[in-house]
């Protein structure tokens, strides 16, 4: 059904490469590339091991477009998948342009040199995908991805109009680290570090970093630490409901998680800032990825379950409601399926299935599209079979936290 490019290598891409081998009858070829050649064999052994599937691998640099545009030529793909660093984005979408092929991403674009994550450097792509006739799908991830197609479906199916959405995101595991991060050190660290923003009123308020922690006992894992933060679902969720007067984001970390990441950036090894050191020019941040552990090895060593969905409230023939969607996931379980822990996997699998339903003909509506703006169904449905299973509860009035 479909010949499909995935750039990238990581924990994110082998979960994702391992799913699509397991829909072979949608996923009919798989090219894996990235800088390192090296990791995508290693990827490719692992897929033909658990499935039998065969992929093949290439070497390219995400930043060459015309490196890009000619891999895409020699595999003959009609999709490429981004699961490269969100600092590549634009280049990629560059690269689709020029191929004549369909886009999909998992995280919003980032300028390398400045710590701000916003959607408008895509969305500016719209109306040349538009008049290329090409489809492209930003942030078919978790969150942002299903948590944002968990609110569409809440207004298709439960509400009339929605007024608040709270995303959750819990991570129960544990590596049995002193201090690991579950996704690339580099990116998730500039998230934790950058000031808290919610939508509220028309408009963003921000408060510092961290400064807002609630308990909330969630479902399969207990009672957690959740913190306010900002995160890219936001502005897509505020732009694309005109009723939503709050929309918010929170997501769990431990007490060693916070008192490592405040010594780190005290002492200023979370900046993006260069340095000199010994005559040779670095930057903190990416020096403190290198000595960190890799997310990609902490599979084997992560028990424990992740809880990831939102709370919505709205209103339904005149009355106001609550329902709370969200799914479980057993980090366990997803290293015994495809070898990666559950924050690899919860965001891997959205992926290929965000790509089936461009490859299926099912979102294919040219432009740039975030997933809010989708028809939910088909996606929910496979998010059932294919490892993500999820619940959805009505609550007794909205939270109040």
């Amino acid at each position: 059904m479909g010949n499909t490019l995935v750039i990238g290598a990581g924990g994110v891409s082998s979960a994702a490469v391992h799913k699509m081998a397991m829909n072979s009858d949608i996923f009919t070829k798989i090219t894996l590339a990235s800088r390192r050649k090296i990791k995508c064999d290693e990827i490719a052994k692992s897929v033909k091991e658990r499935t039998g599937v065969e992929i093949s691998t290439a070497q390219v640099d995400a930043m060459d477009v015309g490196a890009v545009v000619a891999l895409i030529k020699i595999t003959g793909a009609k999709l490429l998948v981004n699961l490269a660093l969100p600092y590549q984005d634009l280049k990629l979408m560059d690269a689709c342009l020029e191929a004549g092929i369909h886009y999909l991403d998992t995280a919003n674009y980032e300028p390398e040199d400045e710590a701000k994550f916003e959607y408008h450097w895509q969305w500016a792509y719209q109306q040349r995908f538009k008049e290329a006739g090409l489809t492209a799908i930003l942030g078919s991830g978790f969150d942002p991805g299903v948590t944002s197609v968990f609110a569409t479906w809440i207004k298709k199916h439960k509400l009339d109009s929605i007024r608040q959405i709270d995303v959750l995101d819990c991570n129960g595991g544990d590596n049995g680290q002193p201090f690991a991060t579950n996704f690339n050190p580099e990116i998730n660290i500039r998230e934790v570090t950058a000031d808290a923003r919610h939508w509220e009123g028309g408009d963003w308020v921000t408060t510092p970093a961290m400064s807002h922690k609630v308990e909330f006992d969630f479902p399969g894992v207990g009672k957690k630490n959740m913190y306010l933060m900002y995160h890219e679902e936001l502005e897509s969720l505020s732009t694309h409901f005109p009723d939503i007067e709050r929309a918010r984001f929170w997501m769990t970390f431990g007490d060693a998680y916070i008192n490592h990441v405040t010594v780190l950036q005290n002492i200023g090894m979370t900046s993006i800032e260069p340095v000199v050191h010994e005559g040779q020019e670095i930057i903190p941040l990416q020096f403190l990825k290198t000595v960190l552990p890799d997310p990609g090895d902490l599979g084997a060593l992560t028990k424990g379950k992740t809880c990831i969905g939102d709370i919505v409230t709205g209103e339904k023939d005149g009355a106001e409601k609550t329902y709370y969607i969200y799914n479980i996931c057993d980090h366990e379980v997803c290293y015994a399926e495809v070898g990666s822990q559950a924050v690899s996997y919860t965001t891997g699998v959205p992926a290929m299935i965000g790509a089936a339903m461009v490859l299926k003909g099912i979102w294919r509506e040219p432009g740039v599209w975030n997933m809010e703006q989708l028809d939910p169904d088909a996606f929910m449905d496979m998010l059932n079979t294919q490892g993500l299973p999820w619940e959805v509860h009505e609550l007794e009035g909205p939270v109040s936290f």
